[in-house]
């Protein structure tokens, strides 16, 4: 007996794999790859913020969990998006209680 063949997908967008360089996206019939060193935002994040995606627009992503949101086109070429945004430096209040607890 032969099987059916299966439907179209009805969610054109899914994490694949998730692993300690990063992620995979299937993004409509696209395979994406979100590596952490490019995309640090993702880095600590727990699997469920990860997984929990939008696709608003053909052209942008949005993961409400961690109120980011990332241009379909900078994880395609990561080399033309350099990134901009730093890690906060610690405030001088938190410096100083980091030297009261030592």
């Amino acid at each position: 007996m032969k099987s059916a063949a299966l439907g179209k997908r009805t969610s054109g967008l899914e994490v694949t794999n998730i692993s300690s360089h990063g992620f995979w996206l299937l993004l409509a019939d696209e395979e994406l790859f979100v590596p952490f060193k490019e995309f640090p935002w993702f880095k600590n994040a727990s699997v469920s913020e990860i997984l929990n995606i939008a696709w608003p627009q053909p052209h942008h992503l949005y993961w409400p969990d961690l109120d980011v949101d990332v241009a379909v086109e900078s994880i395609r070429h990561p080399d033309k998006f350099p990134l901009i945004s730093k890690e906060l430096r610690p405030t001088k209040r938190s410096s100083r209680s980091a030297k009261a607890r030592r």
